[in-house]
């Protein structure tokens, strides 16, 4: 991984994308952690946090962790995902942030030397491209550890480094949590995983 001192740096993270290739890998990331290791490589500018939000949902189990990435150096990005129903009736859910990540990423480059994808989408490919005929290094972070690679091979070709998040796992994942011990006693037929009926 190369990265110069003083150079400034600014991280765009696709959340459903980096989310999924986190989970694959099976560990969690430590985004305060995260901060800590990139802000060392260089001077932060800013770091984006984009997802989007379903329509019509009181609680999503993602403001949490937006919150807490909004208080703690993330600037949050999101949109309403839309449910609609294809044609074969299936209702499905599209909350693609493609345009906002390469909007903020060119919006973002005449004021940066660096900048760090994390994603794999190959729809990124001509972003990275753009950002880079105006001087700044792009650096994709994501994953060819599991199988199918989850890092378009396209994206990969255009950055001008590769990061493997599995190599990352000690510096910016959480410790696993052991999941509570279960008694099987104190659940009854129907009830969930969780408890409930």
């Amino acid at each position: 991984m190369t990265f110069h001192p003083g150079e400034k740096i600014a991280i765009f993270i696709d959340g459903a994308n980096f989310y999924s290739t986190v989970k694959s890998l099976d560990f969690d990331i430590d985004y305060k952690s995260l901060l800590t290791h990139f802000s060392a490589k260089g001077r932060l500018i800013k770091a984006f946090y984009y997802t989007a939000l379903r329509e019509n949902d009181d609680f999503s189990p993602l403001r949490p962790l937006l919150d807490w990435l909004d208080y703690n150096g993330f600037h949050i990005v999101t949109k309403k995902a839309k449910t609609y129903t294809d044609r074969d009736g299936r209702t499905r859910i599209k909350g693609d942030m493609d345009i906002e990540i390469t909007v903020g990423m060119l919006d973002l480059a005449p004021h940066v030397d660096h900048i760090l994808l994390f994603s794999g989408d190959g729809d990124f490919r001509a972003a990275v491209e753009a950002v880079q005929k105006q001087g700044v290094r792009v650096s994709v972070v994501s994953s060819m550890a599991v199988k199918p690679s989850l890092l378009a091979d396209e994206l990969r070709r255009q950055a001008d480094h590769f990061i493997e998040i599995d190599d990352l796992e000690r510096e910016v994942g959480r410790p696993k949590r052991e999941p509570a011990p279960r008694d099987d006693d104190d659940y009854e037929d129907g009830d969930d995983d969780y408890g409930y009926e």
